[in-house]
């Protein structure tokens, strides 16, 4: 056996001078170091859509470094513990057919790639209901995601309505995940686009019908139009309702809006919406049943190139209100069915908004005169309760009468 000799220290300074010095020759003849054999990472899937959450385990790197995972344009911290491991999660972008999921620490990376596979379209489910020629609808306090509000309205209706209500001010970004928890329920929303800030009154200047003409809101006209476009799902849309009364600041007569100027403003959204490839909308124009001093209707209806559906909103006020009488269902939507008709003959017509107060007079009554009424009325092709407690008690169960009435003439429909 050859003996060891003992390294004195200025043995093993002269040593280490060596390595360095052969390192630097290394680098400076352009010539990396081998990273280390053992570094490598895994996928928990190896392939997926765009959009994917990917767990990203590795083993093998620098002890206790901080480092990245990168995946395209995307990118994720971690941290490598005591054993030479990580792991952590990052999305997968779109754009491309493969990704590669590059982690990094120091010197050391390993990588893998995942396959972008492209989701199949999912059929449009059927709509919710009984198969009726009207479809039930509704809207509820807490909008269209509140699926317990839904599932209250369908236990009490004896039926889950087919449409629901939404309503966005022109604050608000496309509802994209409303959209998409009512699809869920096999159902479709009608979705009303108001150009007001919530709150702010009747004035508000910066929301004047011309501004809106002029091309002031364009952008965000067209971030909606791509937004429902890319969703690709069926949304009936009612931008300005109730246009021919004087409580919202896209009427003419009120915020400095003058005659012409609801028209001139609806074409203009609904052109630069259009123009986006958003066809999967169906443009709902929507005013309030006519009343002495209204706008007449005839004067605000942009067109039968802009128009699919027609609508009516109707509320029966009763004695609730020191101005209001209770008026039966032919009273209150009578007049206003019959200008739909000659404004836009042939157009299919919804009745968007309706309830009825107790005061004044039998709601369970009027229920069902409601349901026997629209169901005479050829073109009528849905009806949405106004199941809210706003300036009264709309809701169909303000009492147990007025449900039951509710949901016996509702099933009794055409």
């Amino acid at each position: 056996m050859v003996p060891t000799l003992p390294s004195s220290p200025r043995l093993l300074r002269l040593q280490r001078l060596v390595l360095l010095v052969a390192i630097t020759a290394l680098c400076a003849l352009g010539l990396a170091l081998p990273a280390q054999a053992s570094a490598a990472i895994s996928l928990s899937s190896g392939s997926g859509e765009a959009g994917s959450t990917v767990t990203v385990k590795g083993s093998g790197f620098p002890k206790r470094a901080k480092g990245t995972v990168t995946a395209g344009t995307n990118t994720a911290p971690m941290t490598v513990g005591g054993s030479g491991s990580f792991q952590t999660s990052i999305v997968i972008p779109s754009g491309s057919s493969s990704v590669e999921v590059i982690a990094t620490a120091g010197a050391v990376s390993a990588s893998a790639v995942f396959v972008v596979v492209s989701a199949q379209p999912s059929p449009d489910p059927e709509p919710a209901g009984s198969g009726k020629s009207i479809r039930f609808g509704v809207g509820t306090a807490s909008g269209p995601a509140a699926n317990a509000e839904l599932d209250a309205v369908a236990a009490i209706a004896g039926e889950a309505p087919s449409l629901v209500l939404s309503y966005k001010d022109f604050n608000q970004a496309p509802p994209i995940a409303e959209l998409e928890s009512v699809r869920a329920r096999g159902a479709e929303t009608l979705l009303t686009w108001e150009p007001w800030t919530w709150g702010g009154g009747v004035d508000q200047s910066a929301y004047s019908l011309d501004r809106i003409a002029a091309g002031d809101f364009d952008a965000y006209l067209r971030d909606w139009g791509y937004a429902l476009r890319d969703w690709g799902h069926p949304v009936y849309l009612r931008f300005g309702h109730e246009m021919n009364g004087n409580w919202y600041p896209w009427a003419e007569g009120v915020n400095g809006n003058g005659a012409g100027d609801y028209i001139t403003a609806y074409r203009h959204v609904h052109d630069v919406v259009a123009a986006t490839g958003a066809s999967n909308i169906r443009w709902v124009w929507n005013p309030n049943v006519p009343y002495w001093g209204s706008t007449p209707l005839a004067q605000l209806y942009p067109g039968d190139s802009y128009v699919d559906q027609v609508a009516l909103d109707g509320y029966n006020w009763g004695t609730s209100q020191s101005w209001s009488t209770w008026q039966e269902p032919d009273a209150l939507l009578g007049e206003g069915l019959a200008q739909l008709r000659q404004i836009a003959p042939g157009k299919p017509v919804v009745i968007a908004e309706i309830a009825s107060v107790e005061l004044g007079g039998s709601k369970a009554d009027w229920n069902r005169k409601l349901f026997a009424y629209v169901s005479a009325q050829p073109d009528v092709v849905a009806l949405l309760w106004f199941h809210i407690t706003k300036e009264a008690d709309w809701r169909i169960d303000s009492s147990e009468s007025s449900a039951t009435a509710f949901r016996e003439a509702l099933a009794a429909r055409r």
